[in-house]
């Protein structure tokens, strides 16, 4: 090919369908100098070398170029550079503090964070990784000169390595380079003085200086405080973050395509707080934000009543006015769905759901006849009871066994449930009362937030046996992250999740499964703590190579399958 013929050049693009292999876009903020934005030849060589394509991020602080810029690319690299101003930190600027720049400071503190919410995976280098702890709850030490004991601003060519790190054998960063001791190269006079409760430290030199450190939640971030662009053997940290691109590109593409639905969520027990579910809310793991970052379609927000609750069918209404002024004060963006024909022409509009449902039977107030008025105002389910025994059934937690499983009345409520279109949902349950309405209700029932006893022994998670049972009549198990139900002792993380997941499937078959996370109503676990992070499990549920199918299958697609059948013939 003649290398000035613009033709041939072109007749090479021409000639295959597609033009080129899908590759994640890897975003990289320049640095800025003499009124330019410029970046260094190795970041964007080295991105492309790995198998991606690099796209300049220049220093803007708009938050509308910086949203649109996050909702294009697949990873993020912060570029190295000089010192950030500590005021950011709320530290005084010492007098050894080098120039620092301004133009990048904002720009580059606000997309990290942005970045993180959205769980989009990030390589920061030298000044990338002190960007990564001033955004992100870390400490940057301004000059390091009084304890540094390894020259850690070189003389050399930036090629060459001219100190050792030590690197932790339990990380992200060991797993990559597979030995604990690397040689860098070295540009710095500050650096990472404390890594936060979102990171870790992985690596430091011989003087203790911090060279490297990752996510401790399961996210795909990670810091370095040399310069891997610059070395021979750097390409592996750009080899790591494609990679983590490519996920993470998969998982949006396949929230694109499912709907994702999480059938039990308690926020609105926060509503009395004053919450704003059009902000990002710290007070809640479930707001329009958190749910546009997790790339989730639905919930399905519980009235919960407390035992006792005085008036509580009033209780339960006023729950639900408040949840419908809510969707009507952001109607654009949300709306309230009760039919699977509902939830998925919101998604194709691009709008968000929520559906109702009520947590303890004793909303209907002893009155069968107010189970037409929660259908009318809605409800796709109601959980029979909580901890404690109502009049409708024996409870898993605190029960005095009054009923010995399902009272008379709650035979009643369970066949007029079936003959109005509500779900049972037996989450709360005690095995008697699991049992009993298996074999009283004509339809399908679910478990809308429980896990496995196998794996954590808590009369709230179900047995293998009730498992087994449940699947055999055509109901679901939503795994919860409620801590307490995943693990007895310890931290119970996103892995354990998982393992629930998992071990439900290997029981009763991926068509009996899905999730219910429980937010705001002490759900969450590390790596999946807030709606923000549901994409999460997208990613693991993809790397354990789940179809598509089976993915909307968890996804939400056994529990529209029941609410189908339990709904066929009913007007709605």
């Amino acid at each position: 090919m003649n290398r000035f013929d613009l033709q041939s050049h072109l007749s090479d693009v021409y000639a295959h369908f597609p033009e080129a292999e899908k590759r994640p876009i890897i975003g990289i903020t320049g640095n800025y100098e003499d009124l330019t934005c410029k970046l260094g030849r190795g970041y964007y060589q080295s991105v492309v070398e790995a198998g991606g394509v690099p796209v300049v991020i220049p220093p803007v602080a708009d938050k509308h170029v910086i949203v649109n810029t996050l909702e294009h690319i697949d990873a993020l690299i912060l570029s190295g550079g000089g010192d950030i101003n500590p005021l950011w930190a709320g530290e005084d600027p010492s007098p050894k503090l080098h120039g620092i720049n301004q133009e990048r400071d904002l720009p580059e503190l606000l997309i990290a964070r942005l970045a993180y919410n959205r769980q989009i995976p990030m390589l920061g280098i030298c000044r990338g990784i002190q960007t990564l702890a001033t955004a992100l709850g870390g400490k940057v030490r301004q000059d390091i000169s009084d304890v540094a004991t390894v020259k850690h601003s070189q003389d050399a060519d930036r090629s060459e390595a001219t100190h050792r790190v030590k690197i932790e054998q339990d990380s992200v960063l060991y797993s990559i380079y597979g030995h604990e001791n690397l040689m860098v190269n070295s540009f710095h006079h500050q650096a990472v003085s404390e890594a936060g409760d979102k990171f870790k430290v992985v690596a430091k030199s011989a003087d203790g200086i911090v060279e490297a450190m990752e996510s401790s939640e399961f996210k795909s971030i990670l810091g370095v405080q040399w310069h891997p662009e610059c070395m021979a053997d750097g390409l592996p940290l750009f080899q790591w973050l494609v990679g983590e691109a490519k996920c993470f590109h998969e998982a949006h593409r396949t929230h694109d395509r499912v709907l994702t639905l999480d059938t039990h969520c308690d926020t609105p027990m926060f509503f009395p707080q004053g919450i704003h579910f059009d902000h990002r809310d710290s007070k809640i793991l479930v707001d329009l934000h958190k749910m546009t970052e997790g790339r989730q379609d639905a919930t399905i927000m519980v009235a919960y009543l407390p035992q006792p609750t005085v008036n509580p069918t009033a209780f339960a209404d006023d729950i639900f006015d408040q949840i419908e002024v809510i969707v009507s004060q952001n109607s654009d963006y949300i709306r309230i769905a009760s039919t699977p024909h509902d939830l998925w022409m919101n998604k194709h509009m691009g709008l968000k759901s929520i559906m109702l449902g009520i947590e303890n039977g004793i909303a209907i107030d002893g009155k069968l006849e107010n189970l037409q008025h929660f259908v009318d105002r809605g409800i796709v389910y109601m959980t029979l009871c909580h901890n404690g025994d109502n009049d409708i059934c024996d409870s898993a937690s605190k029960t005095n066994h009054t009923h010995h499983g399902v009272s008379a009345f709650g035979e009643q409520v369970i066949k007029e449930m079936n003959r109005l279109g509500v779900i049972v949902d037996m989450s709360h349950a005690g095995e008697e009362s699991f049992y009993q309405a298996l074999e009283i209700s004509s339809k399908p029932i679910v478990c809308s937030h429980s896990s496995a006893r196998a794996l954590c022994d808590h009369p709230r998670n179900l047995t293998d046996d009730q498992m087994r049972a449940l699947a055999a009549k055509g109901g679901v198990a939503q795994t919860t992250i409620y801590h307490g139900f995943l693990k007895k002792d310890g931290e119970a993380t996103i892995n354990d999740v998982m393992a629930h997941l998992e071990h439900a499937i290997d029981v009763m078959g991926i068509d009996h499964v899905g999730l219910g996370t429980d937010f705001d109503g002490d759900g969450g676990v590390r790596g999946l703590a807030d709606s923000s992070e549901l994409i999460n499990f997208t990613r693991r549920l993809l790397a354990r190579r789940f179809s598509e199918q089976d993915i909307q299958k968890i996804w939400g697609g056994n529990f529209l399958r029941v609410m189908e059948e339990v709904q066929r013939n009913v007007k709605r």
